[in-house]
């Protein structure tokens, strides 16, 4: 099956940082209807996962509005979506705001099976300046729902449970606390238990990176509207990830102006 997956769109104010233009996030929305004409001509994904960080926080109304843009330009899509909860989705906007947009039901935490892939969307939380927090409720629900699944999974969050390096990384270097899942380990025993899991996807860190861990990738996905220059006006990365998979192998592109490859030879194909 081919699914692809985008990640950090930021709709809302200018974002700076340091003093620095660090989020186009103008350029939010043509950036996302290009992507949307990009997969329905070009790359005719089977489904298509939005990693998170919809929106760049504001206010309420603002974030309301904001979030609206994004989903009714993935609503041309010619294929069915998944969502993940960033962090700045969830300072203004409710698990029923959430919950509407993403016309689903039930926890932010899910599975879903697609193609012979089961998916399983984890709802990570940021606890402000302190630390990302995966809930042992949702330890106890992932083991399970592995523990059900009767097909190869792929595991989607915002922020990464890998032991990534961010030395140099604009956002987190000075800041790796929320940066990082604090239950990281327990977490990635699980995955590496269940025997299961072909790789896991996540946004937040606005670079791209891969690393594996137990036998187990872990692909973080640049931001779609992260400046690459150090300053205004700037270029907008444009990243998003297309990604093949079958029985032998899965295989990622990430495109923009970033762009990346991955290949992952599968167990099944030894």
């Amino acid at each position: 099956m081919r699914f692809a997956l985008i990640s950090d769109e930021h709709f809302g104010p200018q974002a700076y940082f340091d003093g620095k233009l660090r989020k186009l996030t103008t350029e939010a929305e043509r950036l996302t209807r290009a992507f949307v004409e990009r997969m329905n001509r070009h790359e005719r994904p089977d489904l298509v996962i939005n990693l998170g960080d919809v929106i760049e926080d504001s206010t309420r109304d603002a974030d309301l509005e904001n979030y609206g843009r994004f989903v009714s330009a993935l609503e041309e899509l010619d294929a069915p979506r998944l969502h993940v909860a960033g962090n700045h989705d969830q300072v203004n906007l409710s698990d029923d705001d959430l919950r509407a947009f993403w016309r689903h039901s039930g926890p932010l935490h899910y599975s879903r099976d697609f193609g012979g892939v089961h998916f399983v969307v984890l709802r990570t939380i940021e606890i402000k300046d302190t630390k990302v927090h995966l809930p042992e409720e949702q330890l106890v629900w992932l083991t399970r729902d592995l523990e059900r699944a009767a097909s190869p999974a792929i595991v989607l969050m915002h922020h990464p449970a890998s032991e990534m390096d961010v030395a140099g990384n604009r956002w987190f270097e000075r800041a790796p606390h929320i940066c990082r899942v604090a239950e990281r380990r327990k977490f990635r025993s699980i995955l590496e238990a269940s025997g299961k899991v072909i790789a896991v996807f996540n946004g937040h860190v606005h670079w791209n990176h891969f690393d594996v861990i137990g036998g187990i990738p872990y692909v973080t996905l640049q931001s779609l509207t992260e400046n690459i220059d150090e300053d205004a006006p700037g270029r907008a990365a444009a990243a998003h990830a297309v990604c093949d998979l079958d029985e032998h192998r899965l295989a990622v592109r990430v495109a923009g102006l970033e762009p990346a490859r991955y290949q992952i030879e599968l167990r099944s194909s030894k």
